[in-house]
């Protein structure tokens, strides 16, 4: 499968004024579209994990200010400004870990802010979103290319892949993170099977990830999550690739509750841990993974499946993160760039360069 008709896997679209989400919780059983056509329903859609990956939830964010803007406007007229404010905050405490939405909303005030308050500002602010989620789209491609780079250069352990979650083409604008990387290494004949970690407790390994192989045919096994290290002993697997919520100044990553744990069975096996990202990702204002806000989720996502409960009467822990230390990332791919063990002196001069192309 090429890059071009990989893309047409998207979990967002913009239709006849509304904002299209599909609804991750129903795949791979249900393909069923959201309307937002107001603000609401997409802080809705971000806390609900209609829409979940970091990227995507910074789409889906940027989308959400300019029909917020639309509304306001409409609303109120040369006050919308002022309005618009209290929907800047609901977006943002929809979720607090993944960067990606601050980082969306912090390219949307700029607009606002530079924008007259006697006219419509939607068509402004439609364009800033739709920007963001083009070059969204270009930079998966390009890391796609980045990081299948790598994995041609070092096939020590051989020529199989794990991966956690899903930083796909849904978690995306389309292609993905982690997975856009295991598409172009598969494309150029790079690696011959993708071993894909379950995920609990939503499941995205087993739901989204492993839909999105099957879909395109590329050869791949899923497992539960407490079978990683044994995967890693046995099979040739050379990379374990992860997507990103949040990459502190010290190349501290956040991502999907288990990567942590990967990170270290990864090491012990021989494998290297690949951290894939775009540079909006990369949170220069946090010192180190310890800062982070850890997102904990309600107790019925562990203990009930399908409607049904699962476990006995017990207070539960569910963190949707873990923090791995940057001394375990053996290599971070972003738009701009490869970086080999990261630190604060090379996310520095990351950040600085240009976007390649």
């Amino acid at each position: 499968m090429t890059p071009e008709t990989a893309v047409q896997v998207k979990p967002l679209l913009w239709s006849d004024g509304c904002l299209l989400v599909l609804d991750q919780r129903l795949l791979p059983q249900q393909e069923v579209w959201i309307e937002c056509s107001q603000v609401q329903q997409v802080v809705v859609a971000i806390r609900d994990m209609q829409v979940r990956g970091a990227p995507a939830i910074g789409i889906a964010a940027a989308y959400g200010v300019a029909l917020a803007a639309r509304q306001r406007f409409a609303e109120v007229g040369a006050d919308w400004k002022t309005t618009l404010e209290k929907d800047l905050a609901a977006l943002a405490a929809s979720r607090p870990t993944a960067v990606n939405l601050f980082w969306a909303l912090k390219q949307m005030r700029r607009l606002v802010e530079g924008l007259p308050t006697a006219t419509d500002p939607f068509a402004e602010l439609l364009a800033g979103a739709t920007a963001i989620h083009q070059a969204d789209l270009e930079a998966n491609l390009l890391m796609g290319k980045l990081g299948a780079a790598v994995i041609a250069a070092d096939q020590e352990r051989g020529r199989e892949v794990m991966t956690h979650c899903n930083a796909g083409a849904l978690a995306t604008a389309g292609y993905g993170t982690a997975l856009g990387v295991i598409r172009s290494a598969w494309e150029q004949g790079l690696i011959d099977k993708v071993h894909v970690n379950e995920t609990r407790p939503w499941w995205q390994g087993s739901r989204l990830t492993a839909w999105e192989l099957v879909q395109e045919g590329i050869p791949a096994q899923l497992n539960v999550d407490s079978a990683a290290a044994h995967q890693l002993k046995l099979a040739p697997i050379s990379w374990v690739v992860v997507g990103a919520d949040r990459i502190t100044a010290n190349g501290d990553v956040a991502n999907k509750i288990g990567t942590y744990q990967l990170a270290i069975q990864a090491l012990h096996h021989g494998a290297g841990l690949m951290v894939v990202a775009p540079t909006s990702t990369i949170d220069m204002e946090l010192e180190s993974g310890d800062l982070i806000e850890i997102e904990d989720r309600g107790a019925e996502e562990v203990v009930y499946a399908a409607g049904q409960r699962i476990a006995a009467e017990i207070d539960v822990v569910n963190p949707v993160f873990d923090v791995t230390p940057a001394d375990l990332v053996d290599v971070l791919i972003t738009e701009k760039g490869v970086i080999h063990r990261p630190n604060r002196e090379q996310l520095e001069k990351l950040m600085s360069r240009k976007a390649m192309h």
